[in-house]
């Protein structure tokens, strides 16, 4: 068993849902990443979710995309991160997964990656565009390292296609919320809750939700049928304050925010 399967094992048993944040690796350094993940994991974080900077969007709103952008012109590596997150190893009281592109993945070589990243402490990895028909030697990999690789399905992707991704998938499915770009939102919409009853009746694997969510209604309004929740552009919203306002006091309102949401679930 993954790091992953084990702690949605131990909040399936404890009836809790899993409180996933989202925040980019870089922004603006990576002191201050680490720190915000220690603060993240503090606050009752389950999962925390890096992600890689990459410098052509994949279904990131303008948040994450100038987060994105802020990193690379600091010219923040691959290596750089994973070093960061090595760091944080055994302080950490839950597991990271890594948001990226397949090209950063392909060009290290597809079990190089792996290996390194599970060296470094990383449990999984979510590839937004890599398609199942071209996801099997990663998943292979994979399943045979115990590293998770959590695929997305969104409210348009037809249910033969959704059912063929969830076997490919390992972890968590991360359904995406609503149609379009990352960014927060003030309404999520009322066929969410139906079309994720109908896949967790397709799979026994946890369904996370994101996109979209950042208020405590819409944790109220999802925690029914959702194993996890995301929540990111309202976070890196927050830690973009950083390069204007004193860091400590950031992280307080980031912990803050954190919280109000996980006393939801």
């Amino acid at each position: 068993m993954s790091a992953i399967d084990t702690l949605f094992d131990q909040l399936r048993n404890s009836g809790r849902k899993a409180f996933i944040p989202f925040i980019t690796a870089g922004d603006p350094d990576l002191e201050f990443t680490a720190d915000v993940l220690r603060e993240l994991v503090a606050r009752g974080s389950s999962i925390c979710e890096v992600g890689i900077p990459y410098s052509d969007p994949i279904a990131d709103g303008p948040v994450i995309q100038a987060s994105y952008t802020w990193a690379l012109d600091k010219k923040i590596k691959l290596a750089e991160i994973l070093d960061m997150v090595d760091g944080l190893t055994g302080e950490l009281a839950a597991p990271i997964v890594t948001m990226l592109s397949y090209a950063i993945v392909y060009r290290h070589g597809l079990s190089e990656y792996v290996a390194r990243a599970k060296a470094a402490g990383v449990a999984g990895l979510i590839v937004p565009d890599l398609p199942v028909e071209e996801s099997g030697p990663l998943a292979d990999i994979c399943r045979r390292e115990d590293f998770s690789l959590i695929q997305l399905i969104t409210p348009t992707t037809p249910r033969d296609r959704a059912l063929q991704i969830a076997e490919r998938t390992t972890g968590f499915i991360y359904y995406v919320s609503v149609t379009g770009i990352t960014g927060e939102r003030k309404e999520l919409p009322q066929q969410l809750v139906d079309n994720v009853a109908w896949l967790r009746e397709q799979t026994p694997l946890p369904i996370c939700i994101g996109f979209g969510i950042s208020r405590a209604e819409h944790v109220r309004m999802l925690r029914p049928v959702a194993d996890g929740l995301i929540v990111g552009s309202a976070i890196v919203r927050r830690v973009a304050e950083a390069a204007t306002r004193p860091r400590k006091d950031v992280l307080t309102e980031i912990g803050d925010y954190v919280a109000e949401l996980i006393s939801a679930m």
